[in-house]
């Protein structure tokens, strides 16, 4: 159940923009969608389409690149060049109306130097934007990467969405506090680089509950409290996003698309499967089981632990 703070403001309603108006007659909601290609079908392009159709949008999917992955480990990653980037996104966003823009792990700063002008260009058009973990990574391209997402993309983003885990080790390297850093300390830190709201996953609760909160530096806004799913998940943080930038450009306001992602992703999880010999993949399509074939609760699971694309592990253990 959503939990809304009685005296903390609304959060201001995110831009409305022509496309918007126009969806109405042109049908399904247009999100533009910069991610990789992920060859296993656990995270990337393919979950973003699919979730996003799932809750009724529509995916314009602008490709940053290929991972190297298998639903064990990623083991490398092979970018497209900022030119291929900036002109797969500019011909379609031209032809269709974008009513918000999602972006996903695109490779290199050149690439998140192209998208941050294309959001400034289409001023007013909601921008969400995940940051994956990228432990598996070498470590100068992550702190490459990671300085170009704060100095350039988030000034542009509405919405940050992230595990706990990652937000810490990004946005408060140097935290020194006695407790952890909570929703707002991490909403805090964002909004000073540019974010009015974040959305912070996998937050650890008593017995074995995990809370997702959405928040601004004043105010706790919503959130929503699951039983922790013992497995590990590949493209969570993918789909969750997905579905969060899919429900805003269908209307949605930010709260009540925070709510449904939220239970939408949970859903996936529930019903995840596991394909190969790694990590679950979360079924994104499980309301479409034929009647009688959706996945028995009690029925036991892979034998796996909890992982860190959406669920607490110990902070500096985190593997993506």
């Amino acid at each position: 159940m959503t939990d809304h703070i009685p005296d903390a403001p609304e959060p201001d309603t995110l831009p409305e923009t022509e496309a918007a108006e126009a969806e109405e007659s042109a049908g399904l909601a247009c999100i533009l969608s910069f991610n990789a290609n992920d060859p296993s079908g656990a995270g990337g392009l393919t979950c973003d389409a699919t979730a996003m159709a799932s809750v009724g949008a529509h995916c314009l999917p602008v490709c940053t690149g290929a991972y190297v992955r298998d639903t064990t480990h990623i083991t490398d990653f092979y970018p497209l060049d900022d030119e291929a980037v900036d002109d797969q996104a500019r011909t379609v966003a031209e032809d269709m109306p974008v009513q918000v823009i999602k972006v996903g792990f695109v490779g290199t700063p050149e690439n998140l130097a192209v998208i941050a002008g294309l959001a400034d260009d289409y001023e007013g058009v909601p921008v969400v934007a995940y940051m994956p973990n990228l432990s598996w990574w070498e470590e100068h391209k992550i702190d490459d990467y990671l300085d170009a997402f704060r100095e350039l993309l988030l000034p542009q983003t509405s919405v940050l969405v992230g595990h706990h885990s990652t937000l810490r080790r990004w946005l408060l390297p140097d935290w020194s506090g006695e407790r952890n850093p909570g929703p707002r300390d991490f909403a805090k830190a964002a909004s000073e680089l540019g974010v009015p709201f974040t959305l912070v996953t996998g937050l650890p609760l008593p017995e074995q509950y995990i809370d997702n909160v959405l928040a601004s530096p004043e105010s706790v806004i919503s959130h929503e409290k699951f039983e922790l799913i013992e497995a590990v998940f590949a493209g969570a943080g993918d789909t969750l996003t997905a579905a969060l930038a899919a429900l805003l450009a269908t209307g949605m306001d930010l709260p009540e698309a925070t709510s449904e992602a939220l239970h939408y992703l949970d859903r996936c999880l529930d019903e995840g499967f596991r394909p190969g010999m790694g990590q679950v993949i979360p079924d994104r399509l499980f309301w479409a089981l034929p009647d009688g074939e959706e996945t028995d609760d009690d029925e036991e699971g892979p034998d796996v632990h909890p992982g860190a694309d959406y669920f607490e592990v110990p902070f500096n253990e985190t593997k993506h």
